[in-house]
This record gives structure tokens, C-alpha cells and sequence, in this order.
């Protein structure tokens, strides 16, 4: 059984849509599960919908509105889909949904609000997906991940309740692969126990694709990508990138964690506990190698690999009597970032003074502010950027920190981090 998960890039229109489908064709022997996230930058604008739900703007929500409905019409149209097929259907019941979410009050758990709004993207994807190919090859079955996929209450970033994961997916699977070959599902969504929709965190489709086969005891797990594999560096920011033919799981998830785009950070984990190997393929040429991510560590330093982040901000702490920040303060600012959930991309820590940063357009700088000024002092400094270089050498580091000043240094034997400005 193979794993296959195509990105919003892969089923961004009908071309695309079409393209999968001519991937899925050259597997006619192999039971298939499909993992889709929503289509191009549909989250995105998902969230401008949730956004302008809570703020009662209603120039914005319907600009986002029309956005949303349009260009899923748009690819159902050019699919020649029947307007009473599943898809046009489902559109209209999500634009009905929006409208009434619009127009009446709304919990008080926004979490749980978001979950119930952007999720629609990945459904809306998958039905568009599955009818398509049931209409060329009637040998697929849409499965809906909020049936399956369990998890706890903890919205935005749930967590897998991995037991009763693997009943669920396995009875539905088994059940479908008894009459077809090919399962359509979804990414970066779940269920709680009592049935409420939730998300992974965002680019959690990967992850989710890593669920399923690590609940089925896939033979392998392929992300489709715009790229030819992966790459030591993003080609957006660095010249001349290299193939990453091969690395290991252990390099994989330092990679990920560190902020590399191509996996998400979750995901290696539950492949590498049962050995199942990760292939990064092109959807444009399917028919090259890829990479592959497995258990050998032979050629995880084969090249240095750069993660660049922008738009970084650095906040500094330190106690208004100038005491120490030890065990108990750092504790105490990791619980008021963990309960905003506040993603640190890197952190320091001296007798006086604790320091974090974090993505400067996913916060609120005067939240942050307002949650620490009561007991502690606190500086900032915006718009820098990280560089992480991983197997680096002097040359790499004097080449990519040229004429910017370094803020902040962090160095291990194997990676080297740099908060820098320009």
C-alpha cells in the first residue's frame, strides 16, 4: 500500500487536478491512499474568512467569500463536472455555512471557530479530487479524515490520539480496499472524540499523510512537490541548490525542525518508528528519482543545507530586580508562550536575560509585550532574519554573512545559527 500526498501547488486547477490523475495511472497495481491539502492559497484565504468573521468586516469577508467560491467553481467547470455532482453541491452548502457563521454570533473559543472554517478547504479539494478521478477510473472512494483521524480538543494544533487512530483508519480502510484501489482523503484535518472538526497546525498535511501510513504499515510515503526533490536550500533565496538524493530520518527532522519548508516537522517521526521510507518526487517529472528520506546517515553531510526565515523579531527579557532567570522564571515564560501558542524558532538564555524569536507576522508585538511588562523588562528588535546552516564550514559562514551584522550566534560541531540584519 503506498502513501501519495499532493500539496495545494499539485491541484491548483483543473491542469493540475489532471496531472494527479495521470500520476495515480501509472500505479495500477498498488492500493493507493491519496492525502490533498486545499488548493493553491486557499488557507490563506480561509483564514482572511475566519478573520473577517470575528472582526464583522464585511467588505473583506466578502471579497474572500467570492474568492473562495470562484475559483473552486472555476476548476469544477473546466473539469466538467456536472453542477449536481458532489463538488458544486458541497460549494454551495460552504458558502450557506459562511454566510450564517457571518451573521450570528460565534463561541467564545476562537481555536475551535478557526478549526470549523479553514478545514473546509481540504475538504473541498478532496471532493473536487476523488469525483474527477471516480469519473475516469471509478476505482476511488472519497474517506472523510473527520471520521478517522482522532485527536484531543487542543484546536490549531491538535494532537493524535494514536490508538484509536489506527481502529478507525484501519476498519474504513480495509473496508473500502475490499471493492476499490484508490482512497481520497485529506490532510490538516481531524476529529475529536465528540466529532468536532480540528487541524494539525499549519502545512500539517504531511503529517497527516505520515499518519496514515504509519496506521496501515505503508510501503512508502510520496509527497509531490514542484520541486525536482529535496533541495539544500530554497532556490527562492539561494543560487545554485543542490539535490539532497538521500538523507537520513535523524537529518530529516533536524531539517524540518529548524524550519526547512519541504516537510513538515512532525512528519519523519512516525515514519522512521516503523522504517517506512519518504520519497520527495516531482509532480511535473514523476518519472525522476527524487529524494528519499530513510535510515542510512551516509550522506547527511554531503553538502551544507541553508533554512533562511524573514521577518524575524527578537524579544529580550530580563526581571525588573535584576535577579537571575533561572528554572523558575524559564518555566514561567514557557508556559504564557505555550498557552498563546507561540512558535520559538530560536532562543537564548544569560544570567540576566532570556531571548526568543519569533515569525514577527504571526504575533502581536504589543500582546507579547503586555503578557511579560508586569514582572519583567522587555526589548525587542524587528525585521531580521535567521539563517540556519547546517554542516557548515568557515568559508559558508564569512560567504552568507557579508556585509550584514549578526545579532545573535549559536554554533554545535554540526550547525551553526544566525539572527542577522541588514
Amino acid at each position: 500500500m503506498l502513501i501519495f500526498k499532493f500539496g495545494g501547488a499539485s491541484v491548483k486547477d483543473a491542469d493540475s487536478i489532471k496531472n494527479v490523475l495521470s500520476i495515480l495511472k501509472k500505479y495500477p497495481e498498488k492500493k493507493i491512499i491519496v492525502i490533498v491539502s486545499a488548493i493553491g492559497k486557499t488557507t490563506n484565504n480561509l483564514e482572511k474568512i475566519y478573520q473577517s468573521i470575528l472582526n464583522k468586516d464585511k467588505v473583506e469577508f466578502e471579497l474572500a467569500i467570492n474568492l473562495f467560491y470562484n475559483e473552486h467553481l472555476k476548476i469544477i467547470n473546466d473539469l466538467e463536472l456536472d453542477t449536481n455532482s458532489s463538488p458544486f453541491q458541497y460549494l454551495e452548502q460552504i458558502k450557506t455555512f459562511f454566510e450564517n457563521k457571518f451573521s450570528s454570533e460565534i463561541s467564545d473559543n476562537h481555536f475551535f471557530e478557526y478549526d470549523q472554517i479553514v478545514s473546509l478547504g481540504e475538504i473541498m479539494s478532496s471532493i473536487i479530487l476523488e469525483t474527477y478521478v471516480s469519473k475516469e477510473l471509478s476505482n476511488s472512494c472519497f474517506l472523510d479524515a473527520r471520521k478517522v483521524l482522532r485527536t484531543d480538543n487542543n484546536f490549531r494544533q491538535a494532537d493524535v490520539v494514536w490508538n484509536k487512530t489506527m481502529d478507525l483508519v484501519n476498519n474504513f480502510i480495509q473496508s473500502i480496499f475490499n471493492s476499490k484501489t484508490i482512497v481520497i482523503t485529506q490532510g490538516f484535518i481531524g476529529h475529536t472524540a465528540e466529532g468536532f472538526t480540528t487541524t494539525l497546525g499549519r502545512e500539517g498535511s504531511d503529517f497527516s499523510a505520515a499518519i496514515f501510513a504509519y496506521c496501515v504499515n505503508a510501503e512508502s510515503v510520496t509527497i509531490w512537490k514542484d520541486v525536482p526533490g529535496m533541495l539544500n536550500a530554497d532556490p527562492k533565496y539561494f543560487d545554485n541548490t543542490q539535490k539532497l538524493d538521500s538523507i537520513s530520518y535523524k537529518e530529516a527532522i533536524e531539517l524540518s525542525y529548524y524550519g526547512a519548508s519541504v516537510i513538515h516537522p512532525k512528519t519523519v517521526k512516525p515514519l522512521q518508528n516503523k522504517n517506512i521510507p519518504l520519497f520527495i518526487k516531482s509532480f511535473f517529472k514523476p518519472e525522476l528519482e527524487g529524494s528519499v528520506i530513510h535510515t542510512s546517515e551516509e550522506n547527511d553531510d554531503f553538502c551544507p543545507s541553508f533554512i533562511f526565515k524573514k521577518e524575524q523579531i527578537l524579544f529580550s527579557i530580563s526581571t525588573k530586580d535584576f535577579s537571575f532567570i533561572n528554572e523558575n522564571e524559564l518555566s514561567e515564560i514557557f508556559q504564557i508562550l505555550a498557552s498563546k501558542k507561540i512558535k520559538v524558532n530560536l532562543m537564548q538564555n544569560s544570567a540576566l536575560s532570556f531571548s526568543f524569536a519569533v515569525d514577527q507576522n504571526l504575533i502581536n508585538t504589543s500582546e507579547i509585550i503586555e503578557l511579560f511588562e508586569k514582572k519583567h523588562l522587555i526589548k525587542y528588535n524587528e525585521n531580521l532574519e535567521l539563517l540556519t546552516i547546517r554542516h557548515y564550514n568557515t568559508e559558508v559562514i564569512q560567504t552568507n554573512t557579508k556585509n550584514k551584522s549578526v545579532i545573535l550566534e549559536q554554533k554545535t560541531r554540526s550547525t551553526v545559527r544566525f539572527l542577522l540584519k541588514n
